[in-house]
């Protein structure tokens, strides 16, 4: 394919086949393996939408409890693991632990120079369990707590917030994390995702293509912008300020809104629909409303006087605020659930592998340009 007058960041270029996400950006369709994102957040779970995005089909009863148990039972973190976690700065960002620390895994995973189907699909199991657990025990570990086990009788999203907080979750805060984590599973070939693919087709380990994708994810214009939205809202709290009018004056300040426009998106996000619901009745239950009610006056201004839509960024920061999630966390807690997406195009990628190397459209010095002798140089 030639990429002629491809946009800046291969924008409209087609660059793999995948059975795993389709997108409608101009009808706002989000899809895994066709099954609408609007179908799998109000009835799915993150144990099925993973097992969907690994496998291409939904579950039967024995086999998700057969998924349910393989992934709880791979909750575990070598010793050296936990040492070394413990052994890094408070001061050192979530996402930097997690990024070094995803790295160390293929240390102590049995399989890590195995590439087969069966041995990435053992090795997908342990990343989604471990990813989890480091997001938890570091977040205790800088706040000098102690580590709490992990629950194997619980759901994914529920030991998470068990490991993190220490407390029994409730039912509605395992609901909200959970539809988070199906949301935020699988987006098609954003940056992280292409990051992955590039690197697993080189045949690099599963572990260095997910240490590539956090790298990616790592970077504000892909991941991060929640935690944007929600330094917006905090600041506009201290201030003392109506939402509306402190977003008027960043915009005739030319400063930037997080949380509105997508790359993909015409028209709004499908996921934030779900988590504008969320954030709402979340600030309902927990009697802290306010939140949801700044992020909704400024996404009626934005909307009305930009005609920009709300990603999924924007209503995701609100939500992880009501549960009590520190805003540093917010990056970390979308590599936990863009995992199952890394891990089923990695696997995809490896099945019928061929090296991506895509050209380059050149527009430097018209060739032959010539060496010039020092002395005649200007």
């Amino acid at each position: 394919m030639s990429t002629a007058g491809a946009g800046k960041g291969l924008e409209g270029i087609v660059a793999a086949n995948s059975g795993i996400c389709w997108i409608d950006g101009d009808a706002g369709v989000l899809a895994y393996r066709g099954i609408d994102i609007h179908e799998l957040a109000v009835n799915s779970t993150f144990e099925e939408t993973t097992y969907l995005l690994w496998n291409g089909i939904l579950p039967n009863q024995l086999e998700l409890r057969e998924f349910q148990s393989q992934l709880a039972l791979a909750r575990s973190l070598d010793q050296r693991m936990v040492d070394m976690l413990r052994a890094f700065p408070t001061s050192a960002t979530p996402m930097e632990v997690l990024r070094t620390a995803v790295s160390a895994l293929s240390f102590y995973d049995a399989d890590e120079k195995d590439n087969s189907h069966d041995a990435n699909v053992r090795k997908s199991y342990n990343l989604t369990a471990q990813i989890a657990m480091l997001v938890a025990i570091f977040d205790r570990l800088r706040k000098g707590r102690e580590i709490v086990p992990p629950d194997r009788s619980l759901n994914h999203a529920a030991n998470f917030l068990w490991m993190l907080n220490g407390v029994m979750p409730s039912e509605t805060a395992v609901r909200t994390m959970d539809m988070a984590l199906v949301l935020h599973a699988e987006h098609e070939l954003n940056a992280s995702t292409f990051a992955a693919r590039v690197i697993a087709a080189t045949l690099a380990d599963i572990h260095s293509a997910v240490t590539g994708a956090i790298g990616a994810l790592k970077g504000p214009l892909h991941g991060g912008a929640n935690e944007g939205v929600m330094r917006l809202l905090y600041a506009i709290d201290k201030a003392g300020a109506d939402p509306v009018e402190y977003v008027k004056s960043m915009l005739a300040a030319k400063q930037k809104i997080s949380g509105f426009g997508h790359r993909v998106y015409k028209t709004e996000d499908p996921r934030a629909t779900h988590l504008r619901k969320m954030s709402e009745q979340l600030g309902k239950d927990a009697g802290m409303p306010k939140w949801f009610d700044y992020s909704r006056a400024i996404e009626l201004y934005i909307n009305a006087d930009k005609k920009l839509n709300a990603n999924v960024d924007f209503y995701s920061a609100s939500t992880y605020a009501t549960l009590g999630i520190d805003i540093d966390l917010y990056t970390p807690i979308f590599a936990i659930s863009r995992i199952a997406g890394w891990t089923a195009h990695i696997i995809e990628q490896l099945d019928d592998n061929r090296l991506i190397r895509p050209r380059a459209e050149y527009i430097g010095p018209v060739y032959p340009a010539h060496w010039i002798p020092m002395e005649e140089r200007g």
